[in-house]
């Protein structure tokens, strides 16, 4: 290794590392997402499988508690930590497919300065261990090209199985690995040979216990997931979604240079057939579905965190392989010196702004909703009128309240979900005593309230109301009601609409 492709390694790991810092300090004073509050309620009940996805994200968060709490950033800290491995993964495979130092350190600090990767591992989701698993995949997959020895393919299904472990997205890898070994001459003899069979045990094995889940629970999350989009519900207009929702995740000048990067893949034939077609079935096979996807509901931006590093590698042999006219050359050239500073001011206004709404002048905007701004007060709010009036448990309409409640309230607290059972098989069932006496059910207050209440419940009576704020925002005002005289169960057992007749 000559001295400047050792400055240019030192160089690109003090950017990463620099980065990793900044979102374990943002990650410790924004509040959790109502998503993180539920599968920080998972974590507390690990399990093979849950109605929403398999188990990945609630072990992240598990792993995070155990060293750092149960506080936001203890939910977050491993999550974040895992950008340190996914980007010596990203590095290795522009490495090996398309050579050079220069190559790896820009696919590594790209992908770090994307929306998906810094939120993406900032706020935990199932799409955060996804994005891990799909950069080792494409890094091992780059190994078996690489070394042409065949134990790489155990460790391509062992990142395949820890990515179906985290989404099923993932089973969408093994279209794309026969299409590429089928599409390049040379490849084609891995047919013949018991070692990608082998890999695919692996990843099956993984995978199995979300499997034994599903076939103890009705196969209720594969049913869920699996039957998103229904090719009856034609409906194209969500496909217009895509490319800005995904030109903001990646960052302007990032996408600018991975739609550049695809170009010249298949067109400047930039690279050897083997490491370009890898990274065009790897980034096409899951975006050909995802537009199919969109034909019939609607596509949320982060579900493309898969495609993610085969995008960035294309992105950095665009800005340092690729051959362009002036032109496209000074577009690229500013695109490459300014992806990361646009990429850190992006993130850094998001936190900003999900914080403290200064940026839109305290209006609402999209983080409004999701990130838990106010929940500590509103908590606190809620436990002094639990203890006022002697209530034993408190009643919620969904999972995002329940989980920001279970949080935010004194541990130990009684917080149980009236309806949508399903999403808590994995828990133990409440103490039926604690759902005999009186109980307080919040929700945001609605114009028709809550009639179904009084079917349940001999007394109900409102006894408060209570405002969410972000600054001088109101972002939600919760009615509190008082429960009395519990006529028989108070919760909704129905089965999932899934499962129903």
């Amino acid at each position: 290794m000559g001295g400047a492709d050792a400055r240019i390694i030192r160089n690109t790991a003090l950017v990463i590392l620099a980065l990793v810092a900044l979102r374990l300090v943002a990650a410790a004073f924004t509040p959790i997402t109502f998503d993180e509050a539920y599968y920080w309620m998972w974590s507390k009940n690990l399990a093979g499988g849950y109605y929403d996805h398999p188990p990945m994200v609630a072990y992240v968060i598990r792993a995070g508690t155990m060293i750092a709490g149960d506080t936001e950033l203890g939910v977050r800290l491993v999550s974040i930590l895992l950008a340190l491995p996914m980007s010596y993964a990203i590095y290795r495979t522009a490495a090996i497919l398309f050579g050079g130092a220069r190559v790896a350190a820009t696919s590594a600090i790209l992908l770090n300065v994307t929306m998906m990767a810094s939120v993406g591992t900032l706020i935990v989701t199932p799409d955060a261990p996804l994005l891990v698993a799909s950069s080792f995949v494409l890094f091992f997959l780059a190994k078996v090209l690489e070394t042409g020895r065949g134990v790489w393919w155990l460790a391509v299904g062992a990142a395949v199985g820890a990515a179906l472990l985290s989404k099923y997205t993932a089973m969408f890898f093994g279209a794309a690995i026969l299409i590429w070994l089928a599409s390049v001459p040379k490849l084609r003899r891995w047919f013949l040979s018991p070692w990608p069979y082998r890999g695919g045990l692996v990843a099956l094995a993984l995978f199995s216990p979300v499997i034994l889940w599903n076939a103890d629970h009705h196969w209720v999350s594969f049913v869920k997931q699996l039957g998103r989009a229904k090719i009856e519900d034609f409906r194209p207009v969500y496909i217009a979604e895509l490319i800005p929702t995904q030109i903001a995740f990646a960052t302007p000048l990032v996408f600018i240079l991975g739609a550049m990067g695809l170009h010249a893949l298949t067109w400047r034939r930039a690279g050897a057939l083997a490491s370009r077609v890898l990274i065009e079935t790897m980034f096409w096979t899951i975006v050909a579905y995802f537009v199919w996807h969109s034909l019939h509901a609607r596509v949320e931006a982060n579900w493309f965190a898969p495609v993610y590093p085969p995008f960035i590698v294309a992105a950095a042999a665009a800005a340092n392989l690729a051959q362009w006219k002036p032109r496209a050359r000074r577009l690229v050239d500013f695109c490459l010196r300014w992806a990361a500073p646009t990429g850190i001011v992006m993130f850094a206004a998001l936190i900003l702004q999900a914080n403290t709404g200064w940026l839109s002048g305290y209006r609402r905007d999209a983080t409004v909703r999701s990130v838990g701004v106010g929940w500590r007060e509103l908590a606190a709010g809620i436990e002094a009128e639990r203890a006022r009036y002697g209530a034993s448990c408190v009643l919620t309409p969904d999972y995002g309240t329940t989980g920001w409640l279970a949080f935010y309230l004194p541990r130990g607290s009684c917080v149980v979900q009236q309806n949508q059972r399903i999403r808590w098989v994995n828990m133990p069932e409440p103490d039926p005593n604690l759902l005999t006496g009186k109980l307080l059910y919040l929700d945001e207050i609605r114009p028709d309230g809550h009639p179904f209440l009084n079917e349940l419940f001999a007394k109900v009576t409102r006894v408060g109301e209570l405002q969410r704020k972000r600054g001088p925002l109101v972002v939600e005002t919760y009615g509190i009601d008082l429960l009395e005289g519990a006529k028989g169960d108070v919760l909704d057992r129905s089965p999932p609409p899934e499962l129903a007749p």
